[in-house]
């Protein structure tokens, strides 16, 4: 009640308030009821750099983290807040693996109605999104690169938050966004991020200044937890490449990657695969 009042009227919660609520909501000691209010007084009254941080290390930490360490080099991890036709994980993390990046990432399914990495990845007959944690681990060593599913393990408390948030009206909310991104971007343990923002009709973003704001945060999240991190705001106005639908999608990036892919994918792809590149220490710019 102290931790509600004190947002309601405008205050800042500690490390230690914010701590104890992602651990009671998650434990179930703090009821839905309690959280959803403490949402929607952030999302009234907002939390500052500070709080944002804080929020998103307690959920970074709510359940399991990757470590990555037994992996040699920069690993860098790639973000995109989505859209229609979408599938440049498909094409950028295997360029940045073909220019010795390791890529140990964990992708999400979809949101709404457009397919996210791993509902794509499951349309290829008999492919595999489910590794265990040394198998994912040697894969990345023997051919660099492996991507795979979420493990119900990380970020448990982004998982109940969003649920909640998503009952309540309380999604769109910068803070609240940026942490439920970059929770589990950390928990994955890569030492770079690069986060693809989209802006346009077809994005959650509509505007460049809410697109600019967003990736502003995110970027200070991740410096503050040691990591590198880029973000490039792109257009998602009109619908990526020409296919849409899983398997349609897959094709399609495999026909990128054979540089005979449409033209709006495959130049998204070569900035988005050129800053992992870059990250991880194989590229001496950006350009």
């Amino acid at each position: 009640n102290d931790i509600i009042y004190k947002k309601r009227e405008g205050g800042k919660l500690t490390r230690e308030e914010i701590e104890y609520f992602i651990t009671g909501y998650v434990d179930g000691s703090i009821p839905d009821y309690q959280a959803a209010a403490l949402l929607m007084a952030i999302f009234f009254k907002q939390m500052d750099k500070e709080e944002t941080f804080e929020l998103t290390n307690a959920m970074r930490f709510s359940g399991d983290t990757i470590d990555l360490s037994s992996i040699k080099g920069i690993k860098v991890d790639k973000h995109s807040t989505g859209g229609v036709g979408d599938k440049t994980t498909l094409i950028v993390a295997p360029i940045a693996a073909a220019c010795s990046v390791p890529i140990a990432k964990m992708s999400g399914r979809g949101l709404g109605f457009t397919g996210g990495t791993v509902d794509k990845m499951d349309s290829i007959p008999g492919f595999r999104t489910s590794l265990e944690p040394e198998e994912f681990l040697n894969q990345v060593k023997k051919i660099g690169i492996a991507v795979v599913g979420q493990t119900s393990h990380i970020t448990p408390a982004d998982k109940k938050l969003y649920a909640l948030r998503d009952v309540t009206s309380t999604v769109d909310n910068f803070s609240l966004i940026a942490s439920s991104i970059m929770s589990k971007k950390l928990a994955a343990g890569s030492d770079a991020i690069v986060l693809d923002v989209k802006c346009g009709s077809g994005a959650f973003m509509e505007t460049i200044e809410d697109a600019k704001i967003l990736g502003n945060i995110m970027v200070d999240i991740g410096s503050s937890a040691g990591k590198k991190t880029i973000a490039i705001i792109t257009d998602m106005s009109q619908p990526l490449g020409n296919a849409v639908g899983n398997s349609l999608e897959v094709m399609e990036a495999i026909e990128v990657l054979k540089g005979k892919g449409p033209k709006d994918i495959t130049e998204l792809a070569e900035i988005l695969a050129g800053a992992m590149i870059y990250l991880g220490g194989k590229a001496s710019s950006l350009t």
